[in-house]
């Protein structure tokens, strides 16, 4: 059996910290052969994010205490907190890297490369580049060189970059109509995303069905056309958060916001913070 693992700071202590968006913890890989039986057991979960790449053979996850057999060719995602049991065998010759990492922005940046960490598993393709970039962490996590830090970090952004153009090559072919709605759809959030836009409304103006809109916008970029909205808001709303002196009320009223409790409470769902704590955490 082969392992080969690197841990941030050499030490091997899980991590919960968001003073950055992205923050690799560990990283590294199995290569099982002769060893009948790899076990793995958290009933708790961990504190951090985890993303398992199957590289080769298979590996048993248990979902929801079902055996769930998952091949090459696709990764698995745990969020904090989330119970983990999995196990590969030397007989399936199961080849599997791993990644742990943190951040206070980990959801919003999964999000945008379409990572779909709400699902058990998903497809990802084999790629050589993934083991390339999983192995770049462990190396930089094992010497630490200077810098060392940032060139995880963006090791793990181009591993989700690869996921996604490998996912969205999989995905059925859009007309060139709908791709223009679409960008057209976009466009018009990005200038209006302040304002009160009813979908069923800006659909019927384009002369669309509402649920043609929906399924190819969503189609195209990963999300429904409101969660877009929704995105555009927060992520200005953590702009004039991080650069502005804005109180949270005015901000709130600027990213189209009337009642602030409402609008700190969505921003603490997809941030994981309230404004003003976010806020203050910029200020350190």
């Amino acid at each position: 059996m082969y392992i080969n693992e690197g841990y941030l700071n050499n030490s091997r202590l899980p991590v919960n910290d968001k003073s950055r968006d992205l923050i690799v913890v560990s990283a590294g890989t199995y290569h099982v052969k002769k060893k009948k039986r790899v076990p793995t057991l958290r009933p708790k979960g961990r504190i951090d994010y985890q993303l398992v790449y199957i590289a080769a053979g298979k590996a048993h996850f248990y979902f929801d205490g079902k055996d769930t057999v998952v091949p090459a060719g696709h990764m698995v995602v745990y969020v904090p907190r989330e119970e983990q049991k999995y196990e590969y065998f030397g007989d399936d010759k199961t080849e599997a890297y791993w990644v742990h990492f943190t951040g206070g922005n980990v959801k919003g940046i999964m999000r945008h490369f379409d990572i779909p960490y709400k699902e058990n598993y998903f497809y990802s393709g084999s790629s050589e580049e993934y083991k390339t970039l999983f192995n770049s962490m462990i190396h930089e996590l094992r010497t630490r060189p200077v810098c060392y830090e940032e060139m995880i970090e963006m090791n793990l952004r181009q591993l989700f970059m690869t996921v996604q153009r490998t996912r969205l090559e999989r995905k059925p072919q859009i007309n060139t109509f709908a791709q223009a709605e679409v960008s057209y759809a976009r466009k018009y959030f990005f200038e209006h995303y302040s304002e009160e836009i009813n979908i069923s409304e800006f659909s019927q103006s384009r002369h669309m069905s509402v649920s043609w809109f929906t399924r190819n916008f969503k189609q195209m970029t990963g999300v429904s056309p409101m969660q877009y909205i929704l995105n555009l808001r927060i992520e200005n709303a953590q702009m004039l958060l991080e650069t502005t002196n804005y109180s949270v009320n005015e901000i709130s009223s600027v990213v189209g916001y009337d009642n602030q409790l409402y609008f700190s409470r969505l921003f603490k769902k997809i941030k994981g913070v309230a404004p003003t704590e976010f806020r203050k955490m910029q200020q350190k």
